[in-house]
């Protein structure tokens, strides 16, 4: 304790002496312990900087969590399953080909319940979650960090972003947190993730960016995540990424993890994309149209990188142009590689799709692309894929292999609907009922018709006029499944 006042005494005393000189105009040296390192400008509070001692270490986060706790809320769901509790007896394949669904028994009703997290991201009450918290319920409760209740409605979902935004039902503006820009986001950043773990209640972890730009996860369609180390677990789903702005810098969508717990490898959807589905829900959107680039794109491997005569892998190869697309009218050709999209690079492919569908139909974008081991800028107007032809979508009814399903045929809108590609063509199935003869047969979603009974199918209308017309109970069926493998099919109804 003695030493304690000493030490404090001593640097009263030089602060003193400082002081007094200073205000003499004379020109004094403190002691070397004590001489400021900092420049004596004004601090720009944008820069990035190393702490400095330990009382910066120290520094609290509770002033950032206080402004952003209350806008992630807690969102539980749930739904009625009616289940039938069957017999031995009607399991018989006799018994069922008389009685079908009947022999099914009892039926049997359960509740299903799911836990996830969300934000609020407008004062109206507009919140954003994963959408695989909220797929296929039909009850919706959104709680506060304050223990307020409110049922919810879902304004717009999309399961290529794993997005859903829902609607609370309140007159009162609620706290709501603002988008940062995630593309400013820099590893090292420090961020905070709040959920609700488990189900234990509101919770804030806190850690860096560890990665940007991780495509390879395979959680959705546009595979671009902002990686971090802060604690995420089961329940976190649709929770906060924040930055040390109080901003929202990404939705909380999943782990790495052989155990369910976490293992300090968490991705978020960055607030970019999250914004564009945001906008889309609150304009009264229930799709999100998106532009394309109309080409078919393949990640720059090592070897690809060696062919190439690139000194690295990085980039996206153009394999393919779709006539008239944007990449057409551009002049982007056969063989380029894709090295920046609207001034950002790109590592791969889904890079580059990533950065084309968060822009908005109607811009123009310059896109960098290597021809030749020469950089050339090109510059792209985005649009929409068109629908040609037009879907004509039918749902098959009959005693054939195809009952059951709905099909439609492909365009590039559809294709990019679809996450298929823009060359796909033909007709596609599109949903498969359950237990229908389209279902025994094998049919999945995404699975191309290409013929029946010898007849090449190439719209909705063929495949009509091959079922009014057949004379045979006998079927054989060549279908592509989404593996891109062609298989046939020999039936009998």
């Amino acid at each position: 304790m003695t030493a304690f006042k000493d030490r404090n005494c001593r640097a009263f005393l030089t602060l003193v002496a400082v002081l007094f000189l200073s205000a003499c105009g004379a020109e004094a040296q403190a002691p070397q312990e004590n001489v400021s390192t900092l420049p004596l400008v004004e601090a720009d509070l944008t820069d990035r900087y190393v702490p400095e001692n330990s009382t910066a270490m120290q520094m609290s986060l509770s002033p950032v969590v206080k402004e952003a706790a209350p806008a992630v809320v807690n969102i539980y769901t749930k739904r009625t399953i009616t289940t039938r509790r069957r017999s031995s007896m009607f399991d018989d394949p006799f018994f069922r080909e008389f009685f079908g669904d009947r022999a099914g028994g009892m039926p049997r009703e359960r509740v299903q319940q799911s836990l996830g997290s969300g934000v609020i991201v407008g004062p109206e009450g507009i919140v954003v979650t994963n959408n695989h918290v909220v797929e296929g319920m039909t009850e919706i409760k959104v709680v506060l960090n304050d223990r307020r209740e409110f049922e919810a409605d879902v304004l717009l979902t999309d399961d290529r972003t794993d997005l859903a935004i829902l609607k609370v039902k309140t007159d009162d503006p609620l706290p709501f947190l603002r988008f940062a820009d995630s593309d400013g986001a820099e590893v090292g950043d420090i961020v905070l993730a709040i959920g609700n773990p488990f189900g234990v209640g509101q919770t804030v972890t806190s850690g860096i960016v560890s990665a940007l730009a991780r495509t390879q996860v395979s959680i959705s369609d546009f595979q671009f995540f902002i990686q971090t180390d802060a604690a995420i677990n089961p329940g976190n789903s649709g929770g906060a990424l924040v930055d040390v702005d109080g901003n929202l810098l990404g939705v909380n969508t999943a782990i790495f993890s052989r155990s369910g717990g976490s293992n300090g490898i968490g991705f978020a959807i960055p607030g970019n994309l999250v914004e564009q589905v945001v906008n889309t829900a609150v304009n009264g959107g229930q799709v999100i149209k998106r532009p394309w680039l109309g080409a078919s794109l393949d990640t720059v491997t090592s070897d690809l990188a060696k062919a190439l005569e690139l000194d690295r892998p990085v980039g996206a190869l153009v394999q393919d142009v779709y006539p008239k697309s944007p990449a057409a009218k551009a002049g982007i050709k056969e063989g380029d590689v894709i090295l920046k999209v609207a001034g950002k690079d790109v590592l791969d492919a889904e890079g580059t799709t990533y950065r084309i569908g968060t822009s908005n139909p109607g811009d123009t974008v310059v896109i960098t692309v290597l021809r030749q081991n020469k950089p050339i800028a090109l510059t792209v107007p985005l649009a929409l894929p068109p629908e040609t032809p037009r879907r004509n979508t039918k749902t098959l009814e009959g005693r054939h292999p195809l009952s059951g399903l709905t099909i439609a045929n492909l365009s590039p809108a559809l294709s990019d609907e679809l996450s298929m590609s823009p060359f796909a063509k033909g007709v596609v199935v599109m949903d498969v009922a359950g237990r229908s003869l389209g279902a025994r047969a094998g049919f999945r979603q995404k699975f191309r018709i290409l013929s029946i009974n010898g007849t090449e199918i190439e719209t909705v209308k063929d495949v009509e006029r091959v079922l009014k017309n057949a004379q045979s109970r006998s079927w054989v069926l060549q279908v592509q499944d989404t593996r891109g493998q062609i298989f046939t099919s020999r039936l009998r109804y």
